[in-house]
């Protein structure tokens, strides 16, 4: 215990005077209130209880306080049991202490005791249970707010909004928002993170651009909100629109929009970022590093992914998973599958995504032989039960190299209840090899269940349209149409100049269209000198062939890669990021335009990645 004496004591011929007396408990309070540290925070405890003032309501409310704030709710509990009748703000300072520590229940306890004492509560009391608050005490505690008189509170209806709005009541959330004659940036804010955690993204937008005052936490709400609603480019927009206001953007931004670039395989872009980030001061610790080597290797960049990945200070199981699985989804199932056995030798311990990871590896690569035994290894050694992600896994490299009853016993038996994605995985691979009759008995244990997706009636519709059973095809289409269900569109996408442009089949939207098309044909004169025959097999309509073929020749893809060859320079590797899986007649064409042009493409298509190269890819077709 420090000598130096925390307040001089009056001496001890004098009698204590009010004046005296009140400024010993103000300097105790400011003593209290500057207390850096736990030993200090003792100190003054025991010199209050030398002279009898640790019973003093505003100290004892203060160190209550201190000791909370410092993470010994345990001093704070002690102390304020033995306070005798405690007032509303003691009541306040321990409920807001347990809310404080995520003690939601405790602190709704102590409300409760305090109610029947009786004392009632101030705003304060309120506000402070709201903040961890879930959706039914929110709805009792905004009853008391009426009964006590303080549902007009600025600091009560902002904790409520916040609560419904966390709890999933986006329209009591709403209502209450739109009644509050004082809108504060925490309430305006709380009802933006409302809207955008649920999708409800227009709304957010309108709510966002009609607020006056935007710190940096509502700009990463609505950039959040795009990343994770499948709406990147509005998220690079916003992120642009942020930087050209002087808004500084931190961690949570670059996190968000490094997610954004690699949904777009926006290279460029995501570039930029990482050098702003490294030169701007937000710094790449292991969740931005994590999330940089994500963003590269779903660009493709794995030499940029493998260089960042290798500079991260310690890093957690969640950077090795992306790594593995960054070299999975490329091909690269050599490398993957030695990343994951060096992490398990240097004694970092798989997660269950580790193991999807590597599962996926050997998915693209048909290793069977290795996934079975990843998949043993995953409950052998680490004690991880498998999950449907790790038996879809299973089923998809079953599936793929052929062995469709081994991959059907595997779902008939695993224990687990499949899930359509799972039964889809199975489908895919009837699809692959041209077992109708198996993909018809699971097409239609879907639909009888309803679980079938648009993808079930397409794979099925493909697997008649190569067998060229018209009236099978003329049959889904049907059951489509009665169930409501429309096929999802091809869209590809290609960063050109810092802007990524997408293109639908047939697409006629984009401002060099006639420059596109043009190209489109000086291509296929390049295909037919070289005996290219279009793979009509691919087309899901009984039409001509001629029309068969021109239906392939605009298909997403091909006008991605036609407006990348006029767009940039002689052997500039061209990026296409494609939504749905890319066809057999389109991945012939990419191998063939990339030996012509001698440039390389690399496509990132639902599946996979395709690095087209010299008229190979790096999938060895297989995929």
């Amino acid at each position: 215990m420090s000598s130096t004496p925390l307040f001089t004591p009056p001496p001890r011929s004098a009698a204590a005077t009010p004046t005296t007396h009140s400024t010993q408990v103000d300097k105790l309070a400011l003593l209290i209130d500057k207390s850096k540290s736990i030993n200090h925070l003792h100190e003054i405890h025991a010199a209050l209880i030398r002279r009898n003032l640790d019973h003093h309501p505003i100290l004892n409310f203060k160190l209550q306080r201190s000791y909370s704030s410092l993470g010994h709710l345990h001093h704070s509990v002690a102390l304020f049991s033995r306070t005798q009748s405690p007032n509303v703000f003691l009541w306040t300072a321990i409920i807001n202490a347990h809310s404080h520590s995520g003690l939601f229940h405790l602190a709704l306890s102590y409300y409760a005791q305090m109610l029947t004492h009786p004392v009632q509560p101030n705003a304060f009391t309120l506000s402070s249970l709201l903040k961890g608050c879930t959706l039914e005490p929110a709805r009792t505690i905004h009853s008391h707010a009426f009964k006590f008189g303080f549902a007009s509170d600025l600091f009560v209806t902002t904790g409520l909004v916040d609560a419904y709005a966390r709890g999933g009541d986006v329209m009591s959330a709403q209502k209450l928002f739109d009644t509050m004659p004082e809108k504060s940036l925490v309430s305006s804010t709380a009802m933006l993170t409302c809207y955008a955690k649920h999708g409800m993204l227009r709304e957010a937008r309108l709510l966002f651009e009609g607020m006056e005052k935007k710190d940096v936490v509502c700009w990463n709400v609505m950039i959040d909100g795009y990343a994770q609603h499948g709406c990147p480019n509005e998220c690079l927009l916003l992120f642009r629109k942020m930087l050209g206001d002087k808004v500084r953007p931190n961690e949570i931004t670059v996190l968000a929009v490094l997610s954004s670039c690699g949904q777009l395989g926006a290279l460029e872009s995501g570039r930029w970022l990482h050098s702003f980030v490294e030169n701007n001061g937000v710094g790449v610790n292991v969740r931005v590093g994590t999330a940089l080597v994500d963003m590269y290797c779903k660009c493709g960049s794995l030499g940029d992914a493998r260089k960042v990945f290798d500079g991260i200070q310690r890093k957690d199981v969640v950077a090795w998973n992306s790594m593995i699985m960054g070299y999975g989804i490329n091909g690269f199932s050599d490398e993957a599958l030695k990343l994951f056995y060096e992490m398990c030798d240097i004694g970092m311990k798989p997660s269950d995504i580790t193991f999807v990871a590597a599962l996926t590896a050997c998915a693209h690569s048909g290793l069977v032989n290795k996934g079975w035994e990843v998949f043993n290894l995953m409950k052998s050694r680490y004690k991880i039960e498998p999950k449907i992600e790790h038996f879809g896994c299973m089923v998809n490299l079953l599936g793929r190299a052929g062995c469709l009853q081994e991959a059907y016993d595997l779902v008939r038996s695993m224990g687990v209840e499949p899930d359509p994605v799972l039964w889809g995985t199975l489908l895919w691979a009837c699809r692959i090899h041209n077992n109708v009759s198996l993909g018809e008995e699971i097409a239609e244990f879907l639909v009888d269940n309803n679980l079938a997706s648009s993808g079930t009636y397409v794979l099925l519709s493909n697997m008649y349209a190569a067998a060229g059973k018209w009236e099978g095809v003329a049959k889904v289409r049907s059951l489509m149409k009665g169930s409501g269900v429309e096929k999802e569109p091809g869209c590809s996408s290609i960063e050109v100049n810092n802007k990524v442009h997408e293109f639908l089949a047939g697409d006629l939207r984009h401002q060099k269209s006639e420059d596109i098309y043009l190209m489109l044909e000086e291509m296929n004169g390049w295909l037919k000198a070289r005996g290219y025959t279009p793979n009509t097999d691919v087309v899901l309509h009984d039409l001509g062939e001629r029309q068969k073929e021109q239906s392939l020749e605009v298909h997403s893809e091909k006008l991605a890669l036609a407006f990348g060859l006029i767009s940039t320079g002689p052997g500039t590797t061209i990026k296409i990021v494609k939504n749905l899986r890319v066809c057999l007649d389109c991945h012939a064409v990419m191998k063939m335009i990339s030996k012509i042009t001698g440039r390389k493409i690399i496509m990132r298509d639902r599946n996979r990645f395709h690095h087209f190269e010299n008229g190979s890819c790096s999938c060895g077709d297989y995929w």
